[in-house]
C-alpha cells in the first residue's frame, strides 16, 4: 500500500521511510511517509592510525572531525590540524580520515583504539579515573549576557533545526552572540557530535568561543560542560537539566551555566 502523506521536508541528514500511522479513536490506519535521523558508523582515521567509530549522522563530516581533535584535546588549535576527508562505504557506514601535524599525532600511537560509543564524551582514550577529573584551563572570556538575550536565543532554536523539524530526533548545538542573535547552529543524532560539529564549524569560521555563547538542546552532562570549557565558551546554555557533575565542573573552571532553559524561565547556579 503506498504511502499517500508525508510529513517533514527533505533536508540534508534524513531519509524517508514508510510507516502505518494508527489512531487511538478508532479511526482506520493510513500510510505515511516520515523523515528519520540518518545515523550511521563513522570511523575515524588519525594519521593512518584508527581511532574511534562513533554513530554520528553523516553531514558537515569536516567540522566534526576538527571539532573532535578541538575537544579530545588532540590538538592544541586550528593550526595543527590539516585536513579531513570523509567517504561512504557502501552498506557499511562512513570513513573520516584526518590528517595532524606530525607532532601532534605522535601521541595517538599511546592512546588509538577502536571503539563503538552512541557519541564523542571527550574522554577518549583515558585509562585512569583520575584522568577524568584532571584539572582543565579556567575560561577566562569574561561576556556580559541579559536574561533577554538567552530567552531570545532559546526561543528562535526551532527556526534553525532543520533536522530536528523535520525528524523529530535530532539534537542542536547554536553558537549566539551576546544579544541572542544566533549565528551558526549544527545538528546531529547525538548531542556530542552536534557539540563537536559546532566547535569546528567556529573554528573553521575563525569565530572566537569568548565572543558569545552557545545554546544546546541537550541534558547537561559533565562531557558538554568539558567540551564547552575546553573551547573557551563563557555561557552554556541547555534546555534540559545538569547533573551533580556537570554544575560542579562549570563552577570549578569558570563556566556559567544555565540550564531547563524554557520560553518563561530558567536555571542558573
Amino acid at each position: 500500500m503506498p504511502a499517500d502523506r508525508v510529513q517533514g521536508p527533505e533536508v540534508s541528514g534524513a531519509s524517508p521511510r514508510a510507516f502505518v500511522e494508527r489512531f487511538a479513536d478508532g479511526r482506520p490506519p493510513r500510510p505515511l511517509t516520515r523523515a528519520l535521523a540518518q545515523e550511521a558508523p563513522v570511523a575515524i582515521e588519525i594519521n593512518g592510525i584508527g581511532y574511534a567509530v562513533m554513530m554520528a549522522t553523516p553531514t558537515d563530516l569536516e567540522d566534526y572531525a576538527l571539532g573532535f581533535c578541538l575537544s579530545e584535546q588532540l590538538i592544541a588549535d586550528r593550526g595543527d590540524f590539516h585536513s579531513a576527508m570523509a567517504s561512504a562505504i557502501e552498506g557499511r557506514g562512513w570513513m573520516l580520515r584526518i590528517n595532524l601535524a606530525a607532532e601532534a599525532a605522535a601521541p595517538l600511537l599511546d592512546r588509538a583504539r577502536i571503539r563503538l560509543a552512541e557519541g564523542s564524551c571527550g574522554l577518549c582514550g583515558i585509562e585512569s579515573l583520575d584522568q577524568v577529573l584532571r584539572p582543565l584551563p579556567p575560561v577566562t572570556a569574561q561576556l556580559g549576557v541579559e536574561d533577554t538575550a538567552i530567552f531570545a536565543a532559546t526561543a528562535a532554536l526551532g527556526d534553525h533545526q532543520a533536522l530536528g523539524r523535520a525528524t523529530r530526533a535530532a539534537h542542536a548545538a547554536a553558537f549566539c552572540r551576546p544579544d541572542g542573535t544566533i549565528a551558526l547552529v549544527r545538528e546531529d543524532v547525538g548531542r556530542h557530535n552536534a557539540f563537536d560539529k559546532l566547535i569546528g564549524a567556529m573554528a573553521r569560521a575563525g569565530i572566537d568561543a569568548g565572543s558569545g555563547f552557545v545554546v544546546l538542546t541537550a541534558r547537561c552532562s559533565y562531557e558538554l560542560v568539558q567540551k564547552a570549557v575546553i573551547a573557551g565558551v563563557p555561557l552554556l546554555v541547555t534546555v534540559s537539566a545538569a547533573s551533580t557533575m556537570a554544575a560542579e565542573r562549570a563552577q570549578a573552571h569558570g563556566l556559567r551555566l544555565v540550564t531547563l532553559a524554557r520560553g518563561d524561565s530558567f536555571l542558573e547556579g
